[in-house]
Protein backbone atom coordinates (compact mmCIF):
# COMPACT_ATOMS: atom_id res chain seq x y z
CA UNK A 1 0.00 0.00 0.00
CA UNK A 2 1.07 3.35 -0.41
CA UNK A 3 1.46 6.02 2.22
CA UNK A 4 -1.65 7.42 0.88
CA UNK A 5 -3.72 4.25 1.12
CA UNK A 6 -2.42 3.23 5.06
CA UNK A 7 -2.99 6.84 6.25
CA UNK A 8 -6.75 6.62 4.67
CA UNK A 9 -7.22 3.39 6.86
CA UNK A 10 -5.93 4.86 10.23
CA UNK A 11 -7.78 6.14 13.26
CA UNK A 12 -5.06 8.36 14.50
CA UNK A 13 -5.39 7.42 18.34
CA UNK A 14 -4.77 9.38 21.77
CA UNK A 15 -6.91 7.64 24.66
CA UNK A 16 -4.03 7.91 27.46
CA UNK A 17 -5.94 8.98 30.46
CA UNK A 18 -3.20 11.86 31.21
CA UNK A 19 -3.74 13.06 27.65
CA UNK A 20 -4.10 16.66 28.22
CA UNK A 21 -6.39 19.43 25.45
CA UNK A 22 -2.84 20.73 23.67
CA UNK A 23 -2.06 17.23 23.00
CA UNK A 24 -5.50 16.36 21.32
CA UNK A 25 -4.74 19.57 19.45
CA UNK A 26 -1.37 18.26 17.93
CA UNK A 27 -3.52 14.51 17.21
CA UNK A 28 -5.74 16.68 15.68
CA UNK A 29 -3.28 18.81 13.96
CA UNK A 30 -1.56 15.69 12.83
CA UNK A 31 -4.48 13.71 11.44
CA UNK A 32 -5.44 16.96 9.18
CA UNK A 33 -1.72 16.73 7.68
CA UNK A 34 -1.30 13.51 6.76
CA UNK A 35 -5.68 13.09 5.98
CA UNK A 36 -6.53 10.32 8.20
CA UNK A 37 -9.79 8.37 8.24
CA UNK A 38 -10.58 10.01 11.64
CA UNK A 39 -8.94 10.52 15.29
CA UNK A 40 -9.75 8.55 17.73
CA UNK A 41 -10.50 9.70 21.46
CA UNK A 42 -11.97 9.71 24.67
CA UNK A 43 -15.40 11.45 25.08
CA UNK A 44 -14.42 13.95 27.45
CA UNK A 45 -12.66 15.90 24.35
CA UNK A 46 -15.37 15.58 21.63
CA UNK A 47 -16.86 18.12 21.53
CA UNK A 48 -14.08 20.99 21.79
CA UNK A 49 -12.22 18.44 18.97
CA UNK A 50 -15.07 18.61 16.65
CA UNK A 51 -15.11 22.43 17.21
CA UNK A 52 -11.35 22.51 16.51
CA UNK A 53 -11.54 20.26 13.12
CA UNK A 54 -14.64 22.23 11.71
CA UNK A 55 -15.32 19.39 9.29
CA UNK A 56 -11.89 18.23 7.86
CA UNK A 57 -11.30 15.04 9.83
CA UNK A 58 -14.20 12.83 11.34
CA UNK A 59 -14.06 12.38 14.95
CA UNK A 60 -14.47 9.39 16.68
CA UNK A 61 -14.46 8.32 20.45
CA UNK A 62 -14.45 5.29 22.97
CA UNK A 63 -17.41 4.21 25.00
CA UNK A 64 -17.62 1.91 28.23
CA UNK A 65 -13.67 2.12 27.58
CA UNK A 66 -11.56 0.15 28.32
CA UNK A 67 -12.68 -2.43 30.63
CA UNK A 68 -16.68 -2.94 28.86
CA UNK A 69 -18.08 -4.09 32.73
CA UNK A 70 -20.19 -0.90 32.81
CA UNK A 71 -23.76 -1.23 32.87
CA UNK A 72 -25.44 -1.12 29.03
CA UNK A 73 -28.01 1.90 30.16
CA UNK A 74 -24.68 3.86 31.15
CA UNK A 75 -22.91 3.04 27.69
CA UNK A 76 -25.56 3.78 25.83
CA UNK A 77 -26.01 7.67 27.28
CA UNK A 78 -21.79 7.83 26.95
CA UNK A 79 -22.65 7.41 23.42
CA UNK A 80 -25.65 9.20 22.76
CA UNK A 81 -23.78 12.15 24.53
CA UNK A 82 -21.10 12.08 22.05
CA UNK A 83 -22.82 11.82 19.29
CA UNK A 84 -25.03 14.85 20.07
CA UNK A 85 -21.51 16.40 20.77
CA UNK A 86 -20.96 16.08 16.87
CA UNK A 87 -18.94 12.46 17.17
CA UNK A 88 -18.74 11.14 13.73
CA UNK A 89 -17.99 7.58 14.88
CA UNK A 90 -18.21 4.92 18.08
CA UNK A 91 -15.88 2.09 19.72
CA UNK A 92 -17.65 0.61 22.56
CA UNK A 93 -16.39 -2.68 24.76
CA UNK A 94 -18.71 -5.69 24.76
CA UNK A 95 -18.96 -7.12 28.22
CA UNK A 96 -16.49 -9.33 27.92
CA UNK A 97 -17.55 -11.83 31.34
CA UNK A 98 -20.99 -11.79 30.23
CA UNK A 99 -19.60 -13.20 26.78
CA UNK A 100 -17.53 -15.85 28.80
CA UNK A 101 -19.90 -16.61 30.57
CA UNK A 102 -22.06 -17.25 27.58
CA UNK A 103 -24.75 -14.70 28.42
CA UNK A 104 -25.16 -14.32 24.59
CA UNK A 105 -28.30 -12.25 24.66
CA UNK A 106 -26.85 -9.67 27.37
CA UNK A 107 -24.03 -9.24 24.85
CA UNK A 108 -25.99 -8.68 21.87
CA UNK A 109 -28.64 -6.16 24.01
CA UNK A 110 -25.57 -4.50 25.11
CA UNK A 111 -24.13 -3.78 22.18
CA UNK A 112 -27.80 -3.19 20.25
CA UNK A 113 -28.35 -0.22 23.22
CA UNK A 114 -25.23 1.38 21.83
CA UNK A 115 -26.18 1.23 18.27
CA UNK A 116 -29.47 2.50 18.72
CA UNK A 117 -28.24 5.66 20.32
CA UNK A 118 -25.39 6.08 17.86
CA UNK A 119 -28.11 5.70 15.46
CA UNK A 120 -26.95 6.35 11.48
CA UNK A 121 -23.11 6.89 12.75
CA UNK A 122 -20.44 4.12 12.77
CA UNK A 123 -20.33 1.85 15.80
CA UNK A 124 -16.98 -0.11 16.21
CA UNK A 125 -17.48 -2.74 18.74
CA UNK A 126 -14.16 -3.90 20.71
CA UNK A 127 -14.36 -7.37 21.51
CA UNK A 128 -10.26 -7.21 23.24
CA UNK A 129 -9.06 -10.69 21.39
CA UNK A 130 -6.40 -10.89 24.10
CA UNK A 131 -8.72 -12.17 26.28
CA UNK A 132 -10.71 -14.59 24.53
CA UNK A 133 -10.07 -18.07 22.44
CA UNK A 134 -10.60 -18.73 19.16
CA UNK A 135 -14.25 -19.38 19.84
CA UNK A 136 -15.13 -16.72 21.66
CA UNK A 137 -13.57 -14.52 19.41
CA UNK A 138 -16.26 -16.11 16.58
CA UNK A 139 -19.19 -15.50 18.98
CA UNK A 140 -18.06 -12.03 19.99
CA UNK A 141 -18.35 -11.27 15.69
CA UNK A 142 -21.59 -12.89 15.78
CA UNK A 143 -23.24 -11.12 18.01
CA UNK A 144 -21.68 -7.77 17.04
CA UNK A 145 -22.97 -8.40 13.52
CA UNK A 146 -26.76 -9.17 14.60
CA UNK A 147 -26.78 -6.18 16.92
CA UNK A 148 -26.16 -4.59 13.81
CA UNK A 149 -23.06 -2.61 14.30
CA UNK A 150 -20.98 -1.84 11.60
CA UNK A 151 -17.33 -2.98 12.54
CA UNK A 152 -15.66 -5.53 15.18
CA UNK A 153 -12.56 -4.40 16.43
CA UNK A 154 -9.60 -6.56 18.16
CA UNK A 155 -8.50 -4.34 20.80
CA UNK A 156 -8.62 -1.87 23.29
CA UNK A 157 -4.36 -1.91 23.81
CA UNK A 158 -5.04 -1.33 27.34
CA UNK A 159 -5.17 -5.39 28.27
CA UNK A 160 -2.71 -8.03 27.85
CA UNK A 161 -2.31 -7.88 24.30
CA UNK A 162 -2.86 -6.13 20.75
CA UNK A 163 -3.83 -7.02 17.19
CA UNK A 164 -3.04 -10.01 15.76
CA UNK A 165 -3.04 -10.77 12.09
CA UNK A 166 -4.60 -14.43 12.68
CA UNK A 167 -7.32 -12.96 14.60
CA UNK A 168 -8.00 -10.44 11.81
CA UNK A 169 -8.29 -12.92 9.32
CA UNK A 170 -10.48 -14.83 11.91
CA UNK A 171 -12.96 -12.12 12.56
CA UNK A 172 -13.21 -11.66 8.75
CA UNK A 173 -13.85 -14.49 7.66
CA UNK A 174 -16.34 -14.45 10.55
CA UNK A 175 -18.17 -11.42 9.73
CA UNK A 176 -18.23 -12.01 5.89
CA UNK A 177 -16.50 -9.34 3.79
CA UNK A 178 -19.22 -6.16 4.06
CA UNK A 179 -18.69 -5.33 7.71
CA UNK A 180 -16.05 -3.61 8.39
CA UNK A 181 -12.77 -4.99 10.81
CA UNK A 182 -10.67 -2.57 12.80
CA UNK A 183 -6.93 -4.04 13.85
CA UNK A 184 -5.98 -1.73 16.96
CA UNK A 185 -3.26 -2.47 19.47
CA UNK A 186 0.38 -2.53 18.84
CA UNK A 187 0.91 -1.75 15.02
CA UNK A 188 4.13 0.60 15.12
CA UNK A 189 5.51 -0.18 11.60
CA UNK A 190 4.40 -0.11 8.08
CA UNK A 191 5.02 -3.59 8.06
CA UNK A 192 2.45 -4.59 11.05
CA UNK A 193 -0.14 -1.92 9.36
CA UNK A 194 0.11 -4.08 5.89
CA UNK A 195 -0.09 -7.18 7.74
CA UNK A 196 -3.15 -6.26 9.21
CA UNK A 197 -4.54 -5.13 6.12
CA UNK A 198 -3.83 -7.81 4.55
CA UNK A 199 -5.42 -10.47 6.73
CA UNK A 200 -8.73 -8.39 5.95
CA UNK A 201 -8.83 -5.09 8.75
CA UNK A 202 -10.71 -2.22 6.76
CA UNK A 203 -9.67 0.60 9.07
CA UNK A 204 -6.15 0.72 11.97
CA UNK A 205 -6.42 1.89 15.19
CA UNK A 206 -2.93 2.97 15.72
CA UNK A 207 -1.20 6.19 17.91
CA UNK A 208 1.88 5.79 16.37
CA UNK A 209 0.60 6.57 12.85
CA UNK A 210 3.69 9.31 12.43
CA UNK A 211 5.99 6.16 12.49
CA UNK A 212 4.56 3.99 10.48
CA UNK A 213 4.62 6.51 7.25
CA UNK A 214 8.01 7.04 8.36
Amino acid sequence: MTREEILSHVDHTLLKPEATWPQIQTLCDEAIANHTASICINTCYVRQAVEYMAGRIPVCCVVGFPLGAMDTASKAFEAKTAIENGAAEVDMVINIGRLKNKEYDAVREDIRAVKQAVGDKVLKVIIETCLLTDEEKVKACELAKEAGADFVKTSTGFSTGGAKAADVALMRKTVGPDMGVKASGGIHNADEAQAMVDAGASRLGTSATLAIIG
